[in-house]
């Protein structure tokens, strides 16, 4: 479903911040990318995104190809950012409006409301502005947002950042329920923990390479805490 071919960047100052990733993901299944600040998470995101053009490389979605057909690829993306830009002034079903129309989604206003219900958004906050929202209520607007553009591939940057115990938990029975229907879940992360629990692959990459590359039933008897470290900080597994 998601194939990246020898996807490298080097940025003029002669940073390399990735370096020949080849990976593909099939589709319906969650992947966990880990790695420290400065590890290429982020800028290989962001080369799928379009934000940033890659240096070589190519990356394909349902074999559209981003080097052929570069606004076709993104209208497969979803994304979700660490932190969900959204409008403070307008209310969280504002928001939802807005950007479902953006998209060409014609949606009635019941339609839009059991949206932001279905991300588990309270109902005495579907009119309330953005301001008033905690970090784990303006996710669950930015995966509405998402859900709305009904999209195969969702990529999530940190998602878990920043919120309490409860707003992890309930965005990860989301995040999980988009795998049972079918949509492709690529996701950078710290979490090690919520990787192994929730991921199908895990990569760990560092300095823009991918190191390592297992999936869940790989790692089922393994600790995932003591392969990250060993491969981020050179430890060895005691």
């Amino acid at each position: 479903m998601l194939k990246i071919t020898e996807l490298s960047k080097t940025y003029e100052d002669g940073n390399l911040a990735l370096d020949n990733l080849n990976l593909e993901i099939s589709g319906g299944q969650i992947f966990a990318l880990l790695g420290a600040n400065g590890a290429g998470k982020s800028t290989t995101i962001n080369i799928m995104c379009g934000f940033i053009p890659p240096s070589t490389g190519d990356v394909s979605i349902e074999d559209i190809s981003m080097k052929a057909e570069p606004l076709k690829l993104r209208s497969k993306i979803a994304y979700l950012s660490e932190n969900v830009m959204l409008y403070d002034n307008f209310t969280g079903y504002q928001n939802l409006q807005f950007f479902a129309e953006i998209a060409g989604k014609k949606m009635k206003k019941a339609e839009l409301e059991q949206v932001l219900r279905d991300v588990g958004l309270q109902d005495s906050f579907i009119h309330k502005n953005i301001a008033k929202y905690s970090k784990g209520m303006r996710q669950k607007v930015g995966i509405a947002i998402a859900l709305v553009k009904d999209t195969p591939l969702f990529l999530l940057d940190e998602p878990f950042s920043g919120l309490d115990p409860k707003a992890a938990y309930d965005f990860q029975m989301i995040i999980e329920k988009l795998r049972t229907e079918g949509k492709t879940i690529f996701m950078s992360t710290h979490d090690v923990f919520r990787a192994k629990e929730m991921a199908d692959v895990v990569g760990i990459m560092k300095g823009g390479k991918l190191l390592m590359l297992k999936t869940k039933d790989e790692l089922a008897n393994e600790d995932l805490n003591k392969i990250y470290l060993q491969y981020i900080e050179n430890r060895e597994i005691s």
